[in-house]
């Protein structure tokens, strides 16, 4: 009996990596729409969109938000270099609501620079991209959000 011939990914940012192992599938979100890469793909070199990339093994699909970056395939291997990358399940949901909320915050007392327009507006994109991410997740899983734990003293 022969295996199914699988990809080896690689999900990377500048801080660390993400993934790397074996998978049947990934379907990353494109700089020009979805993508699905498949074994034998043909070689490929393409920009990512902020996302979800979704990573498959053993027939069960893991989550990673991914902030933009690039993607190449080739001979069955698949780098992701992102921008910015973190596994859905290690999203911590009250700092992403607290960015999202001091983003927000920011953006509509206006009279911000453009450069600090820009970096506040990416900042909230990917806070936001973090709680979508988490949430289907969750709803992949039929979970229910964690209530925030209260802080110990020690």
């Amino acid at each position: 009996m022969s295996q199914r011939p699988l990809l080896h990914v690689t999900v990377v940012t500048a801080q660390q990596t993400v993934f790397d192992g074996s998978a049947e599938m990934v379907i990353a979100p494109g700089g020009d729409g979805q993508l699905g890469i498949l074994p034998r793909h043909a070689p490929l070199l393409t920009t990512l969109a902020q996302g979800e990339l979704r990573v498959r093994q053993h027939g069960v699909d893991e989550s990673i938000f991914v902030a933009g970056g690039f993607l190449e395939v080739n001979s069955n291997v698949v780098t992701i270099l992102a921008d910015d990358a973190e596994r859905a399940t290690e999203v911590d949901e009250a700092r992403a609501q607290e960015a999202r909320d001091r983003a927000r915050a920011l953006l509509a007392r206006g009279g911000l620079s453009t450069e600090v327009e820009a970096e506040t507006t990416a900042e909230l994109n990917r806070a936001v991209g973090r709680l979508r991410i988490a949430e289907l997740q969750r709803q992949r899983r039929g979970t229910r959000p964690r209530p925030p734990q209260p802080e110990q003293e020690i």
